[in-house]
């Protein structure tokens, strides 16, 4: 059974929207995108693809992937770090979900159907690599609300953002999660992992009468 990563830039207030660059989601008048720029660290090396040197495929809503598709392709035979992500990137399948398009111009890559959510379901019962999300907000708000999702692999960012596409939803599923990995780099970026732990449980501080 493959496993079902999902990987997200999220500030504190828990927004994920275009992180990356100005233009890349305005959607809702949203002003603050490339709000991670600021934060760069030696430390975060490959964090847009680390996956502790194990091979993946991407799970990529249409947004994301257009955005990838015109990105990563022409650094196969860029700098070193830059070359690794794009090669690793474009050797894997690319899963999409998507409403309006069936088919894609970057290699490796597939639709994921008129039911993205059954479709990933049959996937992960098969054989393969790990199934690693890449921002795709609106798709992992789905993912987290239909109990696909395995682990969460967040690069928290200490800024506020106030408004914009949020990594968690009123419909997520109640779940519990076990801490994995935590890293603090010196721009004060946190990377923390989460892996699915079974279900929310709770109790009581209150005395016994």
């Amino acid at each position: 059974m493959r496993r079902l990563i999902a990987a997200a830039f999220v500030s504190l207030d828990g927004v994920m929207q275009a992180p990356g660059g100005p233009d890349e989601d305005r959607t809702g008048d949203f002003r603050y995108g490339g709000w991670i720029t600021p934060f760069s660290d030696p430390e975060l090396g490959r964090g847009t693809a680390e996956n502790g040197g194990r091979p993946f495929d991407l799970v990529l809503g249409r947004r994301t992937y257009d955005i990838f598709a015109g990105y990563w392709p022409q650094f196969d035979r860029g700098p070193d770090a830059v070359r690794d992500i794009a090669q690793e990137f474009n050797h894997a399948t690319k899963y999409v979900a998507s409403r309006t398009q069936t088919t894609f111009a970057w290699r490796n890559s597939q639709w994921l159907g008129e039911d993205p959510v059954s479709a990933l379901r049959a996937i992960r019962q098969g054989e393969g690599p790990d199934l690693l999300t890449q921002g795709s907000s609106d798709l992992l708000r789905t993912l987290l609300a239909s109990d696909v999702v395995d682990e969460l692999r967040l690069l928290v960012y200490p800024v506020l953002l106030g408004r914009g596409k949020r990594l968690f939803g009123d419909t997520v599923l109640p779940s519990a999660f076990t801490l994995t990995r935590s890293l603090t780099t010196a721009s004060g970026v946190v990377l923390v992992r989460y892996e699915r732990a079974g279900e929310v449980q709770s109790g009581s501080f209150g005395f016994e009468e």
